[in-house]
């Protein structure tokens, strides 16, 4: 039994990853879930927070997107995707107060508090 599987991320501008790995965990809006080989076909949506592949061999910041995993190849979608390597504490910070202003609007729905919600504590938690 193989225990690797095909990951690639894309984003509108360029192919972000393609190789081989063993684990995938994906921030979903049903919660944090680990995607191993042969792990049954599935596509779900992102919320904002981490993807880390291989235990930490490589992270990268998405905001949304969908993923889809099916016969062993994993492919994840999104326009608002960010290497970790690439992210600086300045961006990270001023990630976060634009997020906290657009929190603060006063005709903002439910859904989109609990969007930007995760995604200060994603980014928060990021800048530790």
């Amino acid at each position: 039994m193989n225990d690797n599987f095909n990951i690639e991320i894309i984003s509108p501008e360029k192919k972000m990853f393609s190789e081989k790995g063993n684990s995938v965990t994906i921030p979903s809006f049903e919660g944090e879930m680990t995607i191993l080989a042969d792990h049954i076909s599935i596509i779900t949506f992102l919320r904002p927070g981490i993807i880390n592949i291989n235990e930490n061999k490589k992270k990268f910041f998405v905001e949304d997107g969908t993923v889809e995993f099916s016969k062993n190849n994993l492919t994840i979608l999104s326009s608002t995707i960010i290497d970790l390597d690439n992210l600086s504490k300045n961006a990270i910070s001023s990630m976060i107060e634009d997020s906290k202003k657009e929190l603060n609007q006063e005709n903002i729905d439910d859904k989109k508090r609990y969007i930007i919600s995760h995604k200060i504590d994603c980014l928060s938690q990021i800048s530790l």
